[in-house]
C-alpha cells in the first residue's frame, strides 16, 4: 500500500480532536470518502489496489467517536459535527474541488457537504446515503428502542444487527464494539434521524449540479425513490449479492461502478 497515515489535529465546535486519516498525492482529481456509522477509513483502503483509479490523490478518516480517531466530548457528535469535521480535514490537505464517497452515515454528511458547497464537488457516488425517511432503518432503532443507558443500548443493537437476515449484517456486527464507542450513538442517530425526516434530503440530492450515482445492495431494491431518482438524472448502481455493505458483500462490483462513474 502506498498511502500515508497520519493524525491531523482539529478543534471544531470548541472540541479537540485527533483525527486519524489515511492518503495519498496524485495529480488527478481527489477522491474523498466519508465512511458509515460502524466503519471506519480502511473501508477505503483498497483504492490503492485498483489501477483504474491510479493518478487520484484520496483521502479517507476515521470520524470523530470512530475507529482511531479520538474525541474527548463524545455529546457533541451529530452530522452538522461530522460536517465540520469534513470541512476541517479538507481544508487541512487544501483540498478545493473533489469526487466525493459516502456510505450511509457518510453519505449523508456528504450530502450535506455538497449541498453547501455544490461547487466543490466533480461528482458525488452516494452509496445508500439517507435521502429518504425510510433510509433510517438502523438509525430509528434509537427512537423505536429508546434506553437511558447508551451502552445497554449499544449492546441490544449489536445483537438486532447480527441476526438480522441481511449480507454481511453479522459480519458488520462483530466489529462494532471495537469501530464506535457507545456514547457517539446517540447524537448520531437522533441528527440522522431529524435530517431524514425533516431536512428535505431528497430536493437536496436531486438539487446536486454534480453527477450523481445512488448504489444500493440488490436486497435493498425495494426502495422507494429508485425509479423517481432516476428518472431525475441520478445513475442508479444496483450491487448483486449485497444488502448495506458492499464494501463487505461485493467489493469488487462497488469499486466498479465508482471507478465507471468517475471515468464518465
Amino acid at each position: 500500500m502506498s498511502f500515508t497515515h497520519t493524525y491531523l489535529p482539529l478543534t471544531v465546535d470548541g472540541v479537540s480532536l485527533d483525527i486519524a486519516a489515511i492518503h495519498r498525492a496524485g495529480d488527478r482529481a481527489p477522491i474523498v470518502f466519508l465512511h458509515g456509522f460502524g466503519s471506519t477509513k480502511e473501508d477505503y483502503a483498497d483504492i490503492d489496489l485498483h489501477p483504474a483509479f491510479d493518478g487520484h490523490p484520496f483521502i479517507a478518516y476515521d470520524a470523530p467517536g470512530c475507529g482511531e480517531s479520538q474525541c474527548p466530548d463524545l455529546t457533541k457528535i451529530s452530522i452538522p459535527f461530522l460536517l465540520d469535521t469534513a470541512l476541517q480535514v479538507l481544508a487541512h490537505f487544501q483540498i478545493e474541488r473533489f469526487h466525493l464517497v459516502g456510505h450511509s452515515m457518510g453519505g449523508l454528511t456528504a450530502l450535506m457537504l455538497a449541498h453547501r458547497f455544490p461547487g466543490r464537488v466533480l461528482s458525488f457516488t452516494d452509496i445508500e446515503g439517507n435521502i429518504a425517511p425510510e433510509d433510517c432503518f438502523l438509525s430509528r432503532q434509537i427512537v423505536d428502542y429508546p434506553a437511558d443507558d447508551p451502552e445497554a443500548f449499544f449492546r441490544a443493537f449489536i445483537e438486532r444487527t447480527r441476526k438480522a437476515p441481511a449480507y454481511a449484517s453479522a459480519l458488520y456486527s462483530a466489529s462494532l464494539r471495537h469501530k464506535v464507542r457507545a456514547g457517539a450513538v446517540l447524537g448520531i442517530f437522533q441528527s440522522m434521524v431529524e435530517l431524514s425526516d425533516n431536512a428535505g434530503l431528497m430536493d437536496k440530492f436531486l438539487g446536486l449540479p454534480c453527477p450523481r450515482l445512488f448504489m444500493y445492495g440488490e436486497q435493498n431494491a425495494g426502495l422507494s425513490y429508485l425509479a423517481h431518482i432516476q428518472a431525475h438524472g441520478v445513475r442508479l448502481a444496483p450491487i448483486a449479492e449485497c444488502g448495506h455493505f458492499p464494501m463487505y458483500s461485493n467489493p469488487r462490483a462497488m469499486w466498479q461502478q465508482i471507478s465507471a462513474f468517475i471515468r464518465t
